[in-house]
């Protein structure tokens, strides 16, 4: 039990959006080693298909148990939305998505709910599934942001264009009136400073990212996986270019991370039929 408990957390996202949740486990759970992982080679995810995405997050996951980890977070809303509940048939481990949590807190702030998101998020209605289960009578609006994750992994948050580009999605929103904002992608965090000069200031804003590490941590304490000796160095991984993630990362981690490559194994075997996940498509 001590070997499981002192295993790290694995994280995994496309690319660089997930460090909003690593930097969440950093200040409330500073004592757990992490393990994350960017798909910086297939990156964005937000227009792929539900099939392409069950077929990457089996991908990292199996990857993930080969490392020992004994939780995985998945820190990209497109996967929850499109994977989260087939993988946990599959694999002997908790997995968190990010959608579950980001909807209980939105609809603790608001009833007229806007959510910012990839076009797969979107398209899932995943989040308005969620939001309105919890309460039938909140209203949600979502939109597919497709040129976000692109601006951000360039890191053009400051460029003219990206302004002009979020006015843009952003205006549909707040013609309904929403009182408040989910980051229906854990990228989008990174674009609050923009966000903040085009919506009122009246609009509050949701970051799941938190969300799931409460959750998160309340997991770990339930089964009795709190890790007990002094947190590792967070180990980095991407299946792409690690000199560009470890240089895009340090606006964000104050330093670049020492960031390892890694060819994801291929062939492994689903235990769900396709015809499940052609029902999301």
């Amino acid at each position: 039990m001590r070997e499981i408990q002192n295993s790290p957390i694995g994280v995994f996202d496309s690319g660089v959006g997930g460090l909003t949740v690593l930097r969440e486990l950093y200040r409330q759970l500073p004592q757990e080693s992490i393990l994350y992982f960017a798909d910086t080679a297939r990156l964005p995810y937000g227009d792929r298909s539900a099939r392409e995405i069950l077929e990457f997050v089996r991908e990292i996951l199996a990857w993930m148990t080969q490392q020992r980890v004994k939780m995985v977070i998945m820190a990209c809303n497109t996967s929850s939305a499109l994977a989260v509940e087939a993988v946990r048939q599959e694999f002997d481990l908790p997995i968190l998505g990010v959608i579950l949590p980001g909807a209980k807190a939105a609809v603790k702030q608001g009833q007229r709910i806007g959510v910012i998101s990839t076009p797969a998020t979107a398209k899932s209605q995943a989040y308005r599934q969620a939001i309105q289960e919890i309460n039938p009578n909140a209203q949600v609006w979502q939109v597919g942001c497709p040129p976000f994750v692109p601006l951000i992994e360039q890191n053009r948050l400051w460029d003219v264009h990206t302004k002009e580009v979020a006015r843009e999605y952003l205006t549909p929103l707040l013609a309904h009136n929403i009182d408040t904002l989910v980051y229906g992608c854990t990228h989008y965090r990174h674009l609050e400073p923009v966000i903040k000069t085009i919506i009122p200031t009246t609009v509050k804003l949701v970051d799941p990212a938190s969300y799931v590490v409460q959750a998160a941590k309340k997991e770990l304490e339930l089964m009795g996986l709190s890790k007990t000796a002094p947190a590792l160095p967070t180990r980095f991984a991407v299946s792409g270019c690690s000199s560009t993630f470890s240089q895009l990362s340090k606006q964000w981690l104050g330093y670049c991370p020492s960031v390892e490559s890694v060819s994801l194994p291929m062939g492994f075997t689903p235990t769900v039929a396709w015809e499940q996940v052609e029902m999301l498509e």
